[in-house]
C-alpha cells in the first residue's frame, strides 16, 4: 500500500491515516488534529461526530493554505471556491467551538493511587 505524500482532492475520512508519515504535510496535519481535539477537551473526550469534523475542519485548513501558497506565487486561484472553503472552515469551527474547554483532571491522590494500581 503507498502512502500518500500529497494532500488528497477530495475528502475521505481515512486521508490523515493515508498520508505518508515521513513527510512535513503529514506531521503538521496529524499535530494540528491532535491540537484541535485537545482545545476541545481532549480526543478521548470526543463524539464520533466531533472527531469527524475536526478532521474536516483541518483537511479544509490544509486545503485552503495550499490554495493561499499557490496565490502568493502568482498563480490562478478559483476565488470563489477559496471563499466557500473559507466559510465551510468558519461553519465547523463554530459548529465544534471557538473555546478551549478545559480537561477533566483527577486530583493528585487519586492519579498517584491509580498509577499505583498498574
Amino acid at each position: 500500500m503507498s502512502r500518500n505524500t500529497e494532500l488528497p482532492t477530495e475528502y475521505s475520512s481515512d486521508w490523515i491515516e493515508k498520508l505518508d508519515g515521513r513527510t512535513t504535510l503529514a506531521r503538521t496535519v496529524r499535530s494540528r488534529y491532535d491540537a484541535l481535539a485537545s482545545d476541545l477537551g481532549g480526543l478521548d473526550q470526543l463524539s464520533y461526530q466531533r472527531r469527524s469534523l475536526c478532521k474536516r475542519a483541518v483537511w479544509l485548513e490544509a486545503l485552503i493554505e495550499q490554495q493561499e501558497a499557490a496565490l502568493a506565487r502568482g498563480e490562478e486561484v478559483n476565488s470563489g471556491a477559496l471563499t466557500q472553503q473559507t466559510n465551510a472552515l468558519l461553519g465547523l469551527l463554530k459548529t465544534l467551538g471557538l473555546d478551549r474547554v478545559a480537561r477533566d483532571v483527577p486530583e493528585l491522590h487519586e492519579f498517584i493511587a491509580k498509577r499505583g494500581q498498574k
